[in-house]
């Protein structure tokens, strides 16, 4: 194998090392400052059903004792851990269920509405982003740029409250919450690009847009891009909380939602874990993809 080659495979395994230390490290920091929150939070050893008087005194005591539980954070924290390498994720307070079944159950549901949402805001972007770059008509990209304003003005809220009073599906609220994002970096990428010499000369001897789009365009601005795809998922997964919990939708999102407000503990931890792990897993993999492609350029 060539010199070049294996330093160049040696830094790929320094890179992957590096991101999966991180993700690990940033993963159980995550949880633990999400754990020290809830129970640092005002009201939490209070339980609003032990003002049902249909409740005995026993069950009444059951409840304190299920919210005095967690009273040294930093005890609970690593029992939790040291059930979850079993396969124990805890049982959630508020809703008396174990924690995994409940991320199980509603785990498919979020990673539709966010993969669906990513596909249609991407998709409208890049047309938008691509079309502007060609055509290079100074009204038709300060429209596009005008409408992806509009939507980075709109709260995700008031986008998913919007989805509700016109009957739109969830995916498209998350949609409409990432497409600014996603659009207003790819047409400053793609518009730079199309202005570099070579393709400005690649234009003059007459080759076709297609060929200038894949074999000139794409390989300058797929590192950068996939960079802000990272960055897009998370934003797709904070806007999946919104949505779901004002649209009614059963996902991750209104779970995280429904535990935030009941100050449970062992649900609110492990879902902070859970969205901690795949927004890492998103970038790290942006990042490691984007490193191959630069490599292979240079």
């Amino acid at each position: 194998m060539p010199r070049h080659r294996q330093f160049a495979s040696s830094a790929l395994l320094q890179k992957i090392a590096r991101h999966s230390l991180a993700l690990v490290a940033t993963v159980l920091l995550g949880g633990f400052l999400a754990a020290v929150l809830v129970r640092l939070a005002p009201g939490f050893e209070v339980d609003e059903r032990q003002l049902d008087p249909r409740l005995n005194s026993e069950s009444v005591h059951a409840l304190v004792q299920a919210r005095a539980a967690p009273h040294n954070i930093f005890s609970f924290y690593v029992r939790s851990l040291e059930r979850a390498i079993h396969g124990d994720l805890g049982t959630s307070i508020s809703l008396g269920q174990p924690v995994s079944s409940l991320l199980r159950e509603r785990a498919p549901l979020t990673l539709r509405l966010v993969a669906l949402g990513l596909i249609l805001s991407w998709t409208s972007a890049m047309a938008l982003g691509l079309s502007a770059a060609w055509l290079r008509t100074t009204a038709y990209d300060a429209l596009t740029t005008v409408l992806s304003g509009t939507f980075l003005c709109i709260p995700a809220a008031v986008l998913a409250l919007l989805s509700v009073l016109w009957n739109l599906p969830g995916a498209l609220a998350i949609a409409l919450i990432v497409f600014p994002q996603v659009h207003r970096y790819a047409r400053n990428l793609l518009a730079k690009a199309y202005n570099l010499p070579h393709i400005i000369t690649a234009r003059a001897k007459g080759l076709s847009e297609s060929r200038i789009l894949f074999w000139h365009v794409v390989p300058v601005v797929a590192p950068q891009l996939l960079a802000v795809a990272g960055v897009s998922v998370n934003i797709a997964i904070g806007a999946a909380i919104p949505v779901e919990a004002l649209c009614g939708l059963a996902g991750v999102g209104q779970l995280a939602w429904q535990a935030a407000l009941a100050r449970d503990l062992p649900l609110l931890m492990n879902v902070t874990i859970l969205v901690t792990l795949v927004t890492l897993l998103a970038n790290s993999s942006a990042d490691v993809i984007g490193h191959v492609l630069r490599s292979q350029q240079a």
